[in-house]
Formats: structure tokens, C-alpha cells, sequence
């Protein structure tokens, strides 16, 4: 009892790139300007959305969810790591951690379920066009948009609470550029078995699940495809969908390069190069990705780009 509550009361060190104090500034600015970029272009997106009736569906419904998911997501681990970066004090306290640790849990798992809630949309828009409007009503997309929500923040629970009672009775130092769950457990000096089966259960259970799902929406998706006669057809119903798609493999590439292996086989300083692409650069992508490749939403761009010029 007393090595846990010294555990509890202490406070973790987060290296980030102290191998190369150089480069300190540098990475400052780079990474400022990626977090800014993503905040402008996740909150251009979902005002464009809000503002423009035409955008008023249930695709843009889900898309404006996962922009706001992305600030959320890159804000967890942003701010702190651009104060290390900017001042040097690296200090985080154990309760800061471990709140870190389960808003960037929560919001990743919250991401599979929407990228799920997503490819669905697509399905049903391709493979059932006649029945969309029926299918997804605004009732419907609330309240999937509501579960995947609430799913993501219980589905973090249950590993937070687990690290949290661990005991880091050897270092404190994180090698890493937040609190993240494979560093932690590096660092533990308890037995992590029945956490890491805990993370892999959990693994399965929503990420693994949530692939085969869209997987199978796909499979119908292009079969649907490839019996569009004309050519035009299918380059519109695949231009609906590239995006998503585009998203899909970006994120879970990253996922399950990084978690779904043991802890033995993690490379720290690997894992922070993915990371920073894993919380910082998808999420600045994704705006970019929506918008580039859909006509509607270059559109109300230009349109909203125009009214302002006129003010």
C-alpha cells in the first residue's frame, strides 16, 4: 500500500526528443504550426458544413463529428508537448498522465466507431440509393453518432484504471512524446500481463471488429460499383468513397503497427516518430483529404471564401 500511493502521488518525465536539444526550437515551431494547421482546417471544415444547407446529411454529419473528434484528439497531447518543447519542463503529474492517457484512448476508440458509422453511410448511399433517406434519417445518425461517442470513452476505462494501478517503482522517465499506453508499460516494474491481454481483448473487440466491418462494407461498395454501367457513374460513386478510404488505411496502418505487437518487440524512439503522425499529422491530413477530393465541399469553400470577399 505504501509503494502504491508513492506511486500514486509521483510524477512522470516525458523525454520527448531530448536526444537532440538542438533541434528543441525547430521542433517547436514544425509542431506548432502542424497543431494550428489541423485546428484551422478541422474547424473550417465543420463551420463550412454547419453554414452551408446543402451540406445538411448525413455523411457531412459524420464527417463534421470526426473534425471535431480530430481537434480533440491532437489537443490532448499537443499542448503539453509543445510546453516541453517551448520551456523544457518536462514534468507531468501522475493523475495528468493517466487523464492524458484516457482522453487519447478514448478518442481513438471513438474514431474506429465513426470511420465504421461512415463506411456504412457509403453503403447504404451506394448499394441502397432508393432507401437512403429512409435508412439514415437524422434520428438514426444522432444516435450512432451519440454510441460512438459513449463507447469510446467506456472503452477506455477499464485500461486506464489497469495503468493506473501499476507500480513504476524503477523510472519515471517516459520515453516518449506523451503518456501513452506501450511506454507505460515499458517503464512499469509490476507484472503487465493481464493488462496487455486486457489491451489486446479490447484491440479485438473494437478495432479489430470495426475493420472487418467496414472491410465488408467495401466488399459490397465495389461489387455495387462494378455494375454501374457508365463510366461517369462509377467515378462518382468511387469519388464518394476515396476519401474514407484514404482515411481508413492512414489511420489503422499506424494502429496496428503500433499496438497490436508485444511490448518486447516496441521500439520507443519508432514509436514516437508514428505517434507524431498518429496524433498530429493525420489529424491535420484529414481536412485536406475531405476537401480535396469532394466537390461539395470545395464548392461551399468557394462559396463562403466569396461571401467574405464581398464583406
Amino acid at each position: 500500500m505504501e509503494v502504491e500511493n508513492q506511486t500514486l502521488a509521483s510524477h512522470f518525465v516525458i523525454l520527448g526528443f531530448d536526444n537532440v536539444p538542438e533541434l528543441r526550437l525547430i521542433f517547436f515551431f514544425l509542431f506548432l504550426g502542424i497543431y494550428l494547421f489541423a485546428l484551422t482546417g478541422n474547424l473550417l471544415i465543420s463551420m463550412v458544413i454547419c453554414f452551408d444547407s446543402c451540406l445538411h446529411t448525413p455523411m457531412y454529419f459524420f464527417l463534421t463529428n470526426l473534425s471535431m473528434l480530430d481537434i480533440c484528439y491532437t489537443t490532448v497531447s499537443a499542448p503539453k508537448l509543445l510546453s516541453i518543447l517551448l520551456t523544457g519542463d518536462k514534468a507531468i503529474s501522475f493523475r495528468g498522465c493517466m487523464t492524458q492517457l484516457y482522453f487519447f484512448m478514448s478518442f481513438g476508440s471513438t474514431e474506429y466507431l465513426l470511420l465504421t458509422i461512415m463506411a456504412y453511410d457509403r453503403y447504404v448511399a451506394i448499394c441502397k440509393p432508393l432507401q437512403y433517406t429512409v435508412v439514415m434519417s437524422k434520428k438514426l445518425c444522432i444516435n450512432l453518432a451519440l454510441c460512438a461517442w459513449t463507447i469510446g470513452f467506456l472503452e477506455a476505462a477499464p485500461t486506464t484504471s489497469l495503468i493506473s494501478r501499476l507500480h513504476f517503482c524503477a523510472s519515471k522517465r517516459i520515453n516518449h512524446i506523451f503518456c501513452d499506453v506501450t511506454p507505460l508499460l515499458t517503464l512499469s516494474c509490476s507484472n503487465t500481463r493481464v493488462t496487455e491481454i486486457v489491451i489486446f481483448l479490447e484491440g479485438i473487440l473494437v478495432g479489430f471488429t470495426c475493420l472487418l466491418l467496414i472491410l465488408v462494407s467495401y466488399v459490397y461498395i465495389i461489387s455495387s460499383i462494378l455494375r454501374i454501367s457508365s463510366q461517369t457513374g462509377r467515378s462518382k460513386a468511387y469519388s464518394t468513397c476515396g476519401a474514407h478510404l484514404t482515411a481508413v488505411i492512414l489511420y489503422y496502418g499506424i494502429i496496428f503497427f503500433l499496438y497490436m505487437r508485444p511490448t518486447s518487440s516496441y521500439s520507443l524512439d519508432e514509436g514516437k516518430i508514428l505517434s507524431v503522425i498518429y496524433v498530429a499529422v493525420i489529424p491535420m491530413f484529414n481536412p485536406i483529404i475531405y476537401s480535396l477530393r469532394n466537390k461539395d465541399v470545395k464548392k461551399a469553400l468557394q462559396k463562403v471564401h466569396k461571401e467574405l470577399c464581398l464583406r
